[in-house]
């Protein structure tokens, strides 16, 4: 087996595979952001795979994360693969690394994993950090702040949690989570010690020449059992005030985060709140873009957006200072980001949710979720909001 692996996988016939030992960069802590920016610039003639912890708000405010933390993920993890394979359909491509005939058996082995749908039983026992008590009581602390004026919006999380856990096939596990959830910035990520098996429907970033797209996710609603309760539930989620005031200020955010590094006049919203149906959800999702200078790097857009405010809240400092005080864990990789960078320096990185995270060493299994409150919040909807999206996960994996 090569080691790191990572697959991005977006649920349409094509992904990108990244595998095989080679530089790399690992940190946590202040500076991280500079020495992963020197990282990228003695290797940018090539593809870059990794992911960016959201603790890393640390280096980019005067900000601290004292929760535990169980799943002991780096800041940052970026490398050099030896490896990376372009798939589409039926289709392969080596874009970075030799077609040898011990690369291309691992990537037959890698397409029948994803083939066989013979998947194993996964029978964790997964506990709630959070009881529902405490959740809804935070919730109303929360409006409380929000009534105050401290903050308008703010994405609470909490973790539900399998200790000695063991993942012994991790590509099948990926692969029936992503049966699951089905989405399009779905991703896997072995690294020594960590492995992200993640189901996301949302995109942090993406940089195509001088423009940047983001595409934050604030409203959700669940499928329905007939085509008929389906459009129901669109068309409420789609006309549902409190959801759209959700992804309008996160909207708003975002454009603030993007002008910070913006050509004058170029942040556009492409789209506002539009409807798209996943697996498991449905999503109401806006589109926001810019255009930058050529001379802009990955350092000054993270510094700008990072993290993103879905998963933030707005305002964005104070709203990351009342999570830490909060939440009763460590983030770390939940609500970070995992995404790759090409050697034309275009890039793209999606936002870790719908997500199991997984440190083999103290064999410890987190998969955290979250909703935005805001003012017209319901405790209870909210709380409901939260077990709907990990449910799918939690009891999906033990069928």
């Amino acid at each position: 087996m090569k080691f790191p692996i990572q697959y991005l996988n977006s649920n349409d016939g094509s992904g990108i595979l990244a595998f095989g030992e080679g530089e790399r960069f690992q940190m946590s802590g202040k500076g991280t952001l500079a020495k992963l920016q020197e990282f990228i610039q003695l290797n940018s003639n090539n593809y870059i795979f990794g992911f960016l912890s959201y603790d890393l708000k640390n280096d980019i405010e005067d900000l601290k994360s004292s929760n535990t933390d169980h799943s002991t993920f780096p800041d940052a993890f970026f490398w050099v693969p030896e490896v990376v394979v372009k798939l589409n359909q039926e289709h392969f491509e080596f874009v970075q690394g030799k077609q040898t005939p011990e690369n291309l058996e691992f990537l037959n082995f890698f397409i029948e994993e994803e083939t066989d749908q013979n998947y194993h039983h996964f029978p964790f026992e997964f506990k709630q950090r959070t009881s529902k008590e405490e959740y809804l009581k935070t919730v109303l602390k929360l409006k409380d702040e929000i009534q105050r004026g401290n903050i308008y919006e703010i994405n609470y999380c909490q973790e539900f949690y399998a200790e000695n856990s063991t993942i012994q096939y991790p590509f099948d596990a990926y692969f029936k989570l992503n049966q699951l959830t089905k989405a399009p910035f779905s991703s896997f990520l072995s690294i020594d010690n960590h492995i992200i098996l993640c189901g996301s429907p949302e995109r942090f970033i993406k940089r195509e020449g001088n423009k940047l797209i983001s595409q934050p996710i604030k409203g959700t609603a669940g499928r329905g059992k007939t085509e008929l309760e389906d459009a129901a539930l669109i068309l409420a989620l789609k006309n549902d005030p409190k959801e759209r005031a959700e992804n309008v200020m996160i909207v708003d955010l975002v454009r603030n985060d993007l002008s910070k590094i913006a050509e004058k006049n170029s942040v556009v919203v492409d789209e506002l709140c539009g409807i798209y149906s996943f697996e498991t959800v449905h999503q109401m999702i806006s589109t926001i873009s810019c255009q930058v200078k050529t001379e802009t790097r990955l350092i000054d857009v993270l510094r700008a957006t990072f993290p993103m405010g879905s998963m933030t809240g707005a305002p964005k400092l104070r709203a990351m200072e009342l999570i830490e005080e909060n939440e009763n864990f460590k983030r770390g990789i939940y609500s970070g980001s995992v995404g790759y960078i090409e050697p034309n320096g275009n890039f793209d990185f999606n936002v870790v949710i719908r997500s199991l995270t997984y440190n083999k060493e103290n064999k410890y299994l987190s998969c955290a979720v979250g909703s935005a409150i805001t003012i017209g919040s319901d405790p209870e909807k909210e709380y409901e909001e939260c077990i709907l999206k990990v449910n799918r996960i939690l009891k999906g994996m033990n069928e």
